[in-house]
């Protein structure tokens, strides 16, 4: 049809993916603007009220119509297909959105057109296909593409709808996917070539969108770019459910998003710093599509072409963009002005590729690479105390179903020094699966608890995942492993993947539990491979833990357990590149247990050689206990580090003789004064330990971080023949379709029809 070279591209013939990094890295590319600013300007010069809305079609429906824009598509397509044709002719638009911001059978329960949700989607995008290939057939050498548009619902899988119940919700993540993976199939039949996840206020919605469109990819065995584009709803740089634009980004990165960026709420100047901060940290291409400045007091918008292009000159200036468009408020005169600024400048270059790092969130994001806690240390400080295993007062808590008071247990460990908060309910009188959730639910809505990412701690993987499923930000699981057996691990393991969590990884095998140095290494070796070469699980999201065991038992075969631990411990960061090592550091001393400045003592001479050492990065830790290794008293020092050590054969004698010691001391205390704490001062960040593959210098990325799927990483194009795709669950959505006549939904074009060059 056209040339094989760009700008050409052909439907079938051509990788999406490889044409767009070269369009993005090429030029500033220009998306459209408003759909509902347009159909309201429409409707001043024409009639637009319940009849047309209805059309023939709906004249009867049981209740108002008017309002549901997307609707349109099949009522009045005349009147989407010419906002279409403005956006790519006058506007001069690469990339337009489907009109389908709402077509999910969630937000059409408004007007009790639920049944209706993959027409809306497959009309939607039909239109925009067949605009998109008459305007490219003018001028192959500018080829116009189909953004399905995916918005976010009108329901809010983070936020309570209840003053009363912070834990009430009126949408379930399983339910959201549902919706999604529905809207998907429609707008891909109706011929999208780009998916695009938009306007997102709460990021677990997002989240639930971007897991759809995976199943969806794995289903097909296709590779379909995604963009993904957060909305920060004030000045704060906030989305409605509270996340920095960095989170939002470190929530969402796992789906690998070809493009990531900002939308509506604001004007371009107001977004100025936030897109700054995004342009800093975002490792794809990046886009921004702003209101007409901020909305008038009677809700319209006032910046004129000639104003809006200015507003977004800065981006230009600063390189930050890759993608621009328009939201409320603009016009294809709009985008013509922009398109026309944008053209002397030079689009945002992709960041160099460094080395992995784990990026975790909360309401704000946390690069556990970087961290150093409140002792100096390069640790990260997972606060215990959230563990009903790990804390009498918060079991007692859960148990009387008191989450009010637990909250606060939560948010002293935040501001005790916890990077992360470990959060179990195991418990036989306790339905874990109800508590994790009601918990996770409520946490999420306390800013001082959220502003942390959770550590989600369980016996049973369907409680984690529970509990996975009600956190916008990027969590860690704790834990999976491999006595489960190598098919439900790397089944598990998958699962986790698409969430986009961390995981923390056990070492068990099938045979038991590991607890000698060699052992530790083997398991965990054994469970990299599986996970880095079978599952695709990035390795810098790997958390080991192999095993903290007691020691000072007065059993011989405990002695040496702290020396294998860290001994293992560098071993398995030298052999499997990138990933963390954990554990839970109360267990080494459990057998000191009523003194905590002996337990704390010996944390200390521990976790200053393991981290400093061995390179250890995270530990499950009461942060408010913890001592500085400098502020240890010689005698102490000495008594710890020949029991941690396993030094002497007295170590454990030494130790249980100091331990009374100090035993007597808290009594003697409870009779006069308190004596004063020591002050601890400032401690300097001690170096982390580096490892060869942390030294290698950056290299030029050629293109976005790539999706796990094969078809991906090789740009095998989209066949675009949909009838192929004939897995039961989407087979299902279109025999309920709601279309008059059987759509056609295959897109083919003959491989001659462009030159096979770009663009």
């Amino acid at each position: 049809t056209y040339p094989e070279s760009f700008p050409h591209f052909v439907r079938g013939r051509d990788s999406l993916r490889e044409y767009i990094t070269k369009l993005f890295t090429s030029r500033i590319a220009i998306y459209d603007g408003a759909m509902g600013t347009m159909i309201q300007n429409y409707a001043k010069r024409n009639k637009l009220e319940e009849e047309e809305y209805r059309g023939d079609r709906f004249a009867d429906w049981k209740c108002n119509m008017k309002g549901n824009n997307d609707q349109l598509s099949i009522t009045q397509p005349h009147i989407i297909s010419g906002i279409y044709k403005q956006y790519l002719e006058e506007g001069g638009s690469d990339l337009i959105g489907t009109n389908t911001f709402s077509s999910t059978t969630i937000a059409m329960a408004d007007y009790e057109m639920e049944d209706y949700a993959y027409e809306l989607n497959y009309e939607g995008a039909r239109l925009a296909r067949e605009v998109c290939d008459e305007v490219t057939a003018k001028d192959p050498s500018k080829p116009r593409f189909v953004v399905g548009a995916i918005g976010p619902t009108n329901r809010t899988g983070s936020i309570s709808p209840s003053v009363e119940d912070p834990s009430a919700r009126n949408v379930t993540f399983d339910e959201l996917v549902e919706a999604y993976f529905e809207q998907i199939v429609g707008l891909m039949d109706g011929g999208s070539d780009i998916l695009m996840v938009e306007t997102i206020f709460d990021t677990l919605n997002a989240k639930a969108a971007l897991y759809a469109v995976g199943e969806y990819l794995e289903l097909t065995g296709l590779d379909i770019p995604v963009f993904v584009s957060g909305t920060l709803v004030d000045q704060s740089g906030r989305t409605l459910s509270g996340q920095t634009g960095e989170a939002f980004y470190a929530s969402i990165r796992h789906s690998k998003p070809m493009c990531v960026g900002l939308n509506c709420a604001l004007g371009a100047k107001h977004m100025i710093p936030f897109v700054e901060k995004l342009a800093n940290c975002v490792e794809c291409f990046l886009h921004v599509y702003s209101n007409a400045g901020l909305p008038n007091a009677m809700g319209g918008y006032d910046e004129t072409p000639a104003d809006m292009a200015e507003q977004n000159k800065v981006f230009f200036e600063n390189g930050w963009l890759n993608m621009v468009g328009g939201c409320c408020g603009s016009t294809p005169p709009h985008i013509k002005a922009i398109r026309e600024m944008s053209e002397s400048y030079k689009p945002r270059k992709l960041p160099d590729v460094g080395r992995p790092k784990m990026w975790l969130s909360g309401l704000e994001d946390l690069v556990v690479d970087d961290v150093h806690n409140h002792l100096g240390l390069p640790f990260l400080n997972v606060g215990e105390r959230c563990n009903i295993s790990g804390s009498i007062r918060f079991k007692k808590l859960m148990m009387a179903g008191d989450y009010g008071t637990a909250m606060d247990i939560a948010k002293k460990q935040v501001e005790d020094g916890a990077h992360v908060i470990d959060i179990n309910v195991d418990d036989g009188m306790l339905d874990g699966l109800a508590a994790m959730q009601k918990f996770v639910k409520i946490a999420v809505t306390e800013p001082e608890v959220s502003k942390v990412p959770f550590m989600l701690d369980a016996s049973k993987f369907e409680i984690v995942l529970a509990g996975l499923k009600w956190c916008q930000g990027k969590c860690i699981v704790n834990s999976i492993s491999l006595k489960v057996g190598e098919e439900l691990f790397k089944e598990q393991a998958t699962l986790l993947r698409k969430h986009g969590c961390a995981v923390v990884v056990m070492a068990f095998d099938e045979e038991g539990q590991a607890a000698t140095e060699d052992e530790k290494v083997r398991i965990c070796k054994r469970s990299y491979d599986i996970l880095v070469n079978e599952v695709r699980f990035p390795p810098e999201d790997i958390v080991f833990d192999p095993n903290v065991l007691t020691i000072g038992t007065g059993m011989e075969e405990h002695a040496n357990y702290g020396v294998d631990f860290i001994n293992a411990t560098k071993t398995i960061k030298e052999q499997c590149p990138y990933v963390k090592i954990s554990g839970g550091i109360s267990n080494l001393s459990f057998g000191f247990r009523g003194v905590m400045k002996i337990r704390e003592s010996i944390h200390s001479v521990f976790l200053q050689h393991a981290i400093l050492e061995s390179g250890m990065d995270v530990g499950i830790v009461n942060a408010h206990e913890m001592i500085a290794y400098s502020d240890l008293e010689d005698d102490m020092k000495m008594l710890c580090e020949n029991l941690v050590f396993n030094k002497t054969e007295d170590a454990t004698d030494d130790m249980l003789e100091r331990t009374n010691y100090e035993r007597a001391c808290i009594d003697a205390r409870k009779k006069g004064l308190p004596m004063p704490r020591k002050p601890r001062g400032k401690m300097p960040n001690l170096p982390r330990l580096q490892f060869d593959y942390d030294k290698v210098e950056p290299k030029p990325a050629t293109e976005p971080p790539l999706p796990v799927s094969d078809v991906a990483r090789n740009h095998v194009p989209n066949s675009y023949v949909n009838s192929k795709l004939t897995h039961e669950t989407i087979a299902a959505i279109r025999a309920k379709a709601t279309n008059p006549t059987k759509p056609n939904i295959d897109y083919a074009q003959d491989a001659g029809t462009y030159p096979e060059s770009f663009p």
